[in-house]
């Protein structure tokens, strides 16, 4: 682990075999409006060509993954719901799902939660879709976007689907409320301070390191050959499972402080020209 920030004047390697590019969304590829830059699209196909295989890594769940690179999803893999399910041309890589009593036991901490006074919504994230009870526009509005299949519940115990993420949203800073609050499960299971208002919680064995791993033993990859991008705390793993590993420059300070090059912002398409520079496009 590195104990030094990133330094953005690094030169990148030369010569660098590159096999698998892993990607996080938000804040790292998509741009200032949450969107996919144009520019993407003729990389992935020169990548296609190569044989390197580009996969987007998440907190959203598959289908929302799946739909957002419909142009180009023909061999991609997707490594959704913060490494908990990976999926490639639909069938799946790999999966880790949390026991039925591990939701139930979510489920009841966030409604004792709300009714102490803290303003969340949960989302119970199964491989078919992703289920909620709360379900006024506030809340739904920034479940939306991570969400294409979402399905609205009067009880979110009534879930029958193999769940693998319990995602919660908190309308305050969760590192300072329901990340404490939820710290109880942290002793045998993955939680996760996700993005600016999320919360993961999900099996003690899966992040998106854990999937990167699967993914390279899977397609004959090394670490070296590997090639990730982040801006988070839950990417921290993922670029740890790189031998290029790089922070973007708009990054959380242990993620600049954990990659071993630095990227431009996701403002200026950060990923992409980083990539053109590694493979000479």
């Amino acid at each position: 682990m590195s104990t030094a920030v990133a330094d953005p004047t690094s030169p990148l390697p030369e010569g660098a075999d590159v096999r698998l590019v892993v990607v996080d969304m938000d804040g790292t590829l998509l741009d200032g409006k949450g969107r996919i830059p144009e520019d993407l699209w003729p990389l992935l196909e020169a990548m296609r060509e190569r044989g390197v295989v580009f996969s987007p890594a998440s907190g959203r769940q598959y289908a929302t993954l799946a739909r957002q690179f419909d142009r180009a999803r023909e061999g991609m893999v997707f490594i959704a719901e913060n490494g908990s399910y990976v999926v490639r041309d639909e069938a799946e890589i790999s999966s880790t799902t949390l026991a039925p009593d591990v939701v139930a036991r979510l489920v009841r901490r966030g409604r004792d939660l709300t009714a102490q006074g803290h303003d969340l919504g949960m989302v119970v994230c199964g491989k078919r879709a992703a289920y909620v009870e709360r379900t006024d526009r506030a809340f739904l509005d920034h479940v939306d976007p991570y969400y294409a299949s979402l399905v609205e519940l009067d009880d979110l115990d009534t879930v029958e689907d193999d769940v693998v993420k319990v995602a919660v949203f908190s309308f305050a800073d969760p590192q300072e409320g329901t990340a404490p609050a939820l710290a109880d499960f942290g002793e045998t299971h993955q939680v996760v301070v996700s993005g600016a208002h999320w919360v993961d919680v999900m099996h003690p064995r899966v992040d998106k390191g854990v999937a990167v791993r699967r993914l390279q033993e899977e397609l004959g990859v090394s670490a070296e050959q590997t090639v990730a991008f982040g801006d988070y705390l839950n990417d921290l793993e993922m670029l740890d499972a790189a031998g290029l590993s790089f922070a973007m420059d708009n990054a959380h300070p242990e993620v600049l402080a954990r990659a071993r090059y630095r990227a431009p912002s996701h403002l200026d398409h950060g990923v992409i020209t980083t990539l053109r520079r590694l493979l000479g496009l």
